[in-house]
């Protein structure tokens, strides 16, 4: 899976950035307000155009003179935004013209060596001349458009996407892919090392050592694997915005979302916490397949009963994703380190376990006989059949004659029924519902 290009929305205050956004993700995320700085952080949000994905990144505006501190704060977000970027919109004013603060930031994105699309905003006529100014930026041709009334977005990403990195198939391009995910000081380097075999990760006690992520390819058993080592995520407030560190997480999430299988690893010694389960959160929410590996093993005293006790305190604080599978490893010694290949190997094929249409609707007319849908004012739901028609993580599409009777205890069950009949272990299934009319097929 090659990772979604990232699209930077750049610019300096009120240029219709955030309008922008909010119309290509098609949901108002960023605040549009004729304010300056009212988008102060980065905003990220998931799009698509003519079949490419990507991710797209909203800053707040840049102005490189200002003297005030929030626009300093704001600078260094969008800097980090524009390093992280494979493409990279600068929006200007069409109604105001060319002025000082465009040539300041234009100076800043030529020294990026990214590709920069220079779109000019609020041409409300489309009066294409006003473009002509902009060409003095040296960005090359000025794309006109219209965010207010929709005008000139379809050809601006036609551009955008034409722009995007190729991806080559390679030799590695049939490996998998493992990242390894978790707090700083977890002992991710240190078990990428031990299941390399050699030091190929520097290993350090200070948090923060491995800032971007590290793809790391080997074989062993015959079978090719990539090992992506990423910074470790600490709670956002122990993270200065402006950091280096800063940069590193955004570049652990993008290795997250090109992963096959997700590695949350943390330290045996110590109590889980929040950020944990933030972190393993983020691979679920991904849709992703994986493993918790509960590293250190070798420092906690143990007897018969330890490892059931801490399975209990990860089955309460991972109830969110109770697919889960865990392995108790020792970095430094080396313990049951074998078993994590074997491991993400199975709960990949299992994550990409394709169910027939019949075998489905079977399974699934079992556990409606067994369990009677629930009903709403007089209404029953009726589930009329079923179909899975994605992998990675495996999606199944309900049709059924109201998706508003749907309750998350039945859909909750239904889920149930599909783990008990089919190994799905180790990965998030999704369960998708449909409203079709009763008179199709019934189960």
């Amino acid at each position: 899976m090659n990772p979604k290009p990232i699209v930077a929305v750049v610019g300096r205050p009120n240029v219709g950035k955030s309008t922008f956004f909010n119309k290509v993700c098609g949901r108002r995320i960023s605040i549009v307000k004729d304010v300056p700085g009212v988008t102060r952080d980065r905003i990220f949000a998931d799009a698509e155009w003519c079949g490419y994905n990507f991710t797209l990144i909203d800053t707040g505006g840049i102005e490189l003179k200002s003297a005030d501190e929030m626009f300093g704060h704001i600078l260094r977000q969008a800097r980090i935004a524009i390093d992280t970027a494979d493409v990279i919109l600068f929006f200007v004013d069409g109604k105001e013209g060319l002025v000082a603060s465009d040539y300041d930031a234009a100076g800043l994105l030529r020294g990026a060596k990214k590709p920069v699309k220079v779109v000019v905003n609020k041409l409300d006529n489309f009066e294409t001349e006003r473009c002509y100014d902009f060409y003095a930026l040296g960005l090359g041709e000025p794309i006109p458009l219209s965010c207010e009334q929709g005008k000139g977005i379809g050809d601006l990403l036609d551009e955008v996407v034409k722009s995007f990195p190729r991806v080559e198939p390679g030799e590695d391009s049939d490996a998998l892919k493992i990242a390894l995910v978790g707090k700083p000081n977890a002992g991710k380097s240190s078990l990428v090392n031990r299941l390399l075999g050699f030091e190929r990760v520097i290993v350090g006690d200070a948090p923060g050592t491995t800032r971007d992520a590290v793809d790391t390819p080997f074989e062993f058993d015959g079978k090719k694997y990539i090992l992506i080592d990423t910074a470790g995520m600490r709670r956002r407030r122990s993270v200065e915005e402006e950091s280096v560190e800063s940069y590193g997480i955004m570049r652990s999430v993008a290795a997250l979302r090109r992963a096959d299988v997700v590695l949350t690893v943390m330290s045996a010694d110590e109590e889980i916490s929040q950020q944990d389960i933030r972190i393993a959160g983020l691979a679920d929410g991904e849709g992703k397949c994986g493993l918790v590996i509960m590293n250190k093993w070798d420092l906690i005293e143990k007897d018969a009963f330890t490892i059931e006790k801490y399975e209990r305190k990860l089955k309460a604080d991972l109830a969110f994703m109770s697919y889960y599978k865990s392995v108790f490893v020792s970095a430094k010694t080396g313990l049951r380190i074998e078993k994590i290949l074997k491991l993400c190997c199975e709960v990949y094929q299992n994550a990409s376990r394709r169910v027939s249409t019949g075998t489905l609707n079977g399974v699934i007319a079992d556990a409606v006989a067994m369990n009677e849908p629930p009903s709403r004012s007089g209404r029953r739901l009726k589930i009329l059949y079923a179909t899975q028609p994605e992998t990675n993580p495996p999606k199944f599409v309900f049709f059924v004659n109201d998706e508003n009777l749907v309750h998350f205890s039945y859909k909750r069950y239904l889920e149930n029924e599909l783990r008990k009949a089919f190994d799905f272990s180790g990965t998030p299934i999704r369960l998708i519902f449909n409203s079709r009319k009763e008179e199709r097929i019934g189960l």
